[in-house]
């Protein structure tokens, strides 16, 4: 542990609801942490009204303090640029409104629905395509919204596999989570569950051994994670995976590719080989989506295409992330490769 936590008890601090209690809101909170006068942070305000900031204690322990270009920072510190929207940018790039046909529910793909089971997570990333859900009121399913979901997935028997989401899913407690579980493994027609998480990067404490027997007693399940930077593979973060796998889910991970955090074929080399050793597999490399708010964070696909032709050309294939792009439309992921690069397979 790093300042200004040293002093706090292993206990607390390995306390995943410490953490989240503890978590940085505030500008204030910021200027303190960072031993500056509030004023140096004062073009930030009308960003942090618009797009909270929200950094786990733990998260903020990795950076490299003073560096304001270091790539742990950038995902999660708020930035002025972050008011500029060059045309073609949205809050709702994917569409996904339209593919909405109940509340709390995503129906795109033909085979599978995604669940809004929450709008708040540990951290926000400051990249996150659902940033718009950030000012709403803080929600989670409620009982009765919980059956009607449960309802149309029963209705429609091409749907095979549910994917929980959010926000993110593993901030809620244990018995919430197992309800939520429980009731969709309870349709027939549904083979697998996957939840999609950053828990295991930014607060990975939260991966507790009760929390475990739920997973594990809800299988067939995947866990997808967000691992961005090599950095952020600590011991715990790599013990959060290692139980979860224990319980006999798999990992797998989704990163996005993002200007000055892991643009460069060193870093994305070093992070693959890294959740290799943990036994993560590297599943996608996203494109970073048109978000409003996000620009200043988006790498040319080029820059990824480059990237990825090199990663094949030097890596073990069990290594290699699909370098796709998320497009409202299209019945499935995009893969950005040249003609002579990556193959499809």
């Amino acid at each position: 542990m790093k300042k200004p936590w040293e002093k706090i008890s292993k206990t607390d601090w390995f306390d995943w609801q410490w953490q989240m209690r503890n978590r940085i809101r505030t500008l204030s909170r910021l200027a303190r942490l960072m031993d500056v006068p509030l004023h140096r942070l004062a073009a930030l305000r009308p960003v942090v009204e618009k797009h909270p900031v929200l950094i786990t204690p733990y998260y903020w322990s990795l950076m490299k303090q003073g560096e304001g270009d270091d790539p742990l920072r950038r995902q999660c510190f708020p930035d002025a640029r972050e008011l500029e929207h060059p045309p073609g940018d949205s809050d709702d790039p994917l569409g996904e409104s339209v593919h909405s046909p109940l509340p709390g529910l995503l129906h795109r793909y033909p085979d599978r629905c995604l669940i809004l089971v929450t709008n708040r997570c540990a951290i926000h990333c400051r990249h996150c395509n659902r940033r718009r859900l950030w000012s709403q009121p803080a929600f989670s399913l409620s009982p009765g919204r919980i059956q009607a979901l449960v309802k149309y997935v029963a209705s429609d028997r091409n749907i095979r596999e549910v994917i929980l989401s959010g926000g993110d899913p593993l901030i809620l407690h244990d018995e919430v989570i197992d309800h939520l579980l429980k009731s969709f493994r309870s349709v027939p027609h549904v083979e697998v569950l996957r939840i999609g998480s950053r828990v295991p990067s930014v607060m990975p404490m939260r991966i507790t051994a009760s929390l475990c027997r739920v997973l594990k007693r809800n299988r067939p399940l995947w866990v997808m994670t967000q691992f961005n930077h090599p950095r952020e593979l600590t011991s715990e973060s790599a013990r959060a995976c290692e139980r979860i796998l224990e319980a006999g889910v798999p990992v797998s991970n989704q990163s996005v590719l993002l200007r000055g955090i892991n643009d460069s074929f060193e870093t994305m080399r070093d992070l693959v080989h890294g959740l290799q050793r943990i036994s993560v597999r590297p599943y996608y490399l996203f494109q970073c989506e048109p978000v409003k708010g996000t620009a200043h964070l988006r790498a040319d696909a080029s820059r990824g295409m480059d990237i990825s032709e090199k990663l094949w050309e030097t890596t073990a294939g069990i290594c290699l992330p699909r370098f796709v792009i998320d497009r409202p439309g299209c019945p499935g992921k995009v893969l950005l490769q040249r003609i002579h690069g990556l193959p499809h397979g």
